[in-house]
């Protein structure tokens, strides 16, 4: 059975995280149910030049890749490591069969069904999360369907994960990241690490993007591990 996640992307910098993280859950064969803000849309044509029209969204915008072949050596090298032939896996993950797919949901529409828990997920990633966002979660206001989605994965117990991206942070800020902590979320900060050989920005992304897998339990050759 093909394993559903949810992602959301919020009103932060940081959109070509969310892209990166859409890309490998799709070419790791998981479905994505995916939710885009107003704000994280103005932050993608800001941050990525992509135009993304949330009433009639079209995956193709987030110009996903879900099958090329490894892009440098540096990547075949990684993948090498990890103990990955280049005919089992692709650019972004592992083998895994089919790609997932997109399933878009509109950040106001209630009737989706990330809304209710009878919606069988693995997970819920907020990339990234906004102050605003991490709020409305803590204080369970449920504005928009994707606060909904949040509440409903930690009612459910399923993970939670949030990735702020924000400096330097409040009292506030800090204060509403405890209390996400103690409901039962995980503080995933985009804090890119060093320590895999980095190049490139591609590098830094894909750090974070890979400690995300890591936490959703989706296997994948993007970075080169500490001790490898």
């Amino acid at each position: 059975m093909k394993r559903n996640f949810v992602v959301a992307m919020t009103g932060a910098s940081g959109a070509a995280y969310a892209r990166r993280l859409v890309e490998v859950l799709c070419a790791a064969g998981c479905d994505v149910h995916l939710s885009i803000s107003p704000a994280a849309q103005a932050i993608l044509k800001q941050e990525l030049d992509l135009s993304v029209d949330p009433e009639h969204f079209d995956p193709s915008t987030l110009m996903l890749d879900t099958g090329s072949p490894p892009r440098d050596e540096k990547l075949q090298w990684i993948r090498t490591a990890a103990g990955i032939s280049s005919e089992a896996s692709n650019v972004l993950s592992v083998a895994s069969g089919e790609p997932g797919q997109i399933h878009y949901h509109h950040y106001l529409d209630f009737t989706a069904p990330t809304a209710s828990g009878s919606f069988v997920t693995h997970g819920m990633v907020i990339c990234p999360c906004s102050g605003g966002t991490l709020s409305a979660i803590v204080h369970g206001t449920s504005a928009n369907a994707i606060h909904r989605a949040a509440e409903v994965h930690l009612k459910e117990r399923r993970k939670l994960i949030l990735v702020p991206r924000e400096t330097p942070l409040s009292l506030a800020h800090l204060e509403n990241l405890r209390r996400a902590a103690e409901l039962g979320a995980l503080i995933l900060p985009a804090m890119p690490a060093f320590y895999h050989g980095v190049t490139s920005i591609q590098d830094l992304i894909d750090f974070i993007v890979a400690r995300i897998c890591d936490q959703l339990g989706v296997e994948h050759a993007l970075i080169r591990r500490w001790g490898s």
